[in-house]
């Protein structure tokens, strides 16, 4: 939060000059970020393994940890295309469960690859904008903190939060229209003219942020995403669909929970739409809303 506040002051605006796993340029501040993470989990001694966004393969903590344990997957920046002009950018996070960190680790096992996407004990995103907010599950609701800069912590500001059934927007990058799927266009068409199941007309919201487009849609209903094979499961999709599902949401791939699809490769990438549980079943209904391969950058 506090390398956000200060990005143009430290001079950590721009591109870092080396481009990253997922084939992306890197932001200064997405290294700076990325070794901040690493260093705070695995000095909290109960942190095994790793994975991130902006690095190939598992990392494993330096000091090897015996019995039980935990592995953390995350996107320490996402939407750091947004840094230099200040559009909210955030961090995404997921939290499993090691039985015994040595054995896994001796094994060569990637802990990430073992269950579904449903093995998710736990995940978050801090969203830094305005305010730095904290949301957060460990499978007993999504609740809501804020950071209190004067005093350095977190406080709790709304518990157990629920996702609205329905909700008047929608949030992907419509430029894109006449490179979607006909059951997608329609869709959308539809419901732009209250033709949709609700009735009403929904409007057309897009930051262009994940984190950001999604904290909107936890609080005001609707749902965000992506229809190409775009966003990545383990460090975006499965960690805000456990998010929104906790919160009497939905996550889907738009023919199947996000939460049931087993990870076969640490980068792997699906198409996202998260958000209000009716509006994503009506959304699914509409059948071919998946783009496919992509047919355009960015």
């Amino acid at each position: 939060s506090r390398s956000l506040a200060r990005v143009s002051i430290d001079k950590l605006t721009g591109d870092q000059g080396a481009i990253n796993v997922q084939g992306e340029k890197q932001k200064k501040l997405d290294v700076v970020a990325n070794e901040l993470m690493k260093k705070a989990l695995f000095d909290t001694g109960v942190v095994a393994a790793i994975a991130t966004e902006e690095e190939p393969d598992v990392i494993w903590a330096p000091d090897q940890i015996s019995g039980p344990a935990f592995a953390v997957a995350f996107d320490p920046l996402d939407g750091s295309s947004n840094i230099d002009c200040s559009i909210p950018t955030g961090t995404i996070f997921s939290l499993y469960k090691l039985q015994d960190a040595a054995e896994a680790r001796s094994s060569n096992a990637n802990p990430f690859l073992a269950d579904p996407s449903s093995a998710i004990i736990g995940s978050g995103y801090a969203m830094y904008s305005s305010a730095t907010s904290l949301v957060v599950s460990v499978g007993q609701g999504t609740h809501i903190l804020s950071l209190d800069p004067d005093r350095s912590k977190f406080v709790l500001t709304s518990a157990r939060v629920q996702v609205p059934a329905r909700g008047p927007y929608y949030s992907l990058n419509e430029g894109r229209f006449f490179d979607w799927p006909e059951g997608l266009k329609s869709y959308i068409s539809d419901v732009k003219q209250g033709k949709g199941g609700w009735g009403k007309k929904y409007s057309s919201r897009y930051v262009c942020s994940l984190v950001a487009d999604v904290h909107r849609t936890i609080l005001y209903g609707g749902w965000a995403g992506n229809p190409r094979p775009h966003l990545r499961l383990l460090f975006e999709a499965a960690p805000l669909s456990f998010l929104v599902e906790q919160a009497g949401g939905k996550g889907s791939d738009g023919v199947s929970r996000i939460l049931a699809t087993a990870p076969h490769e640490l980068h792997q990438r699906l198409p996202v739409f998260i958000g209000s549980s009716e509006d994503i079943v009506e959304l699914e209904s509409y059948g071919d809303v998946q783009q496919g391969a992509a047919k355009y950058e960015a």
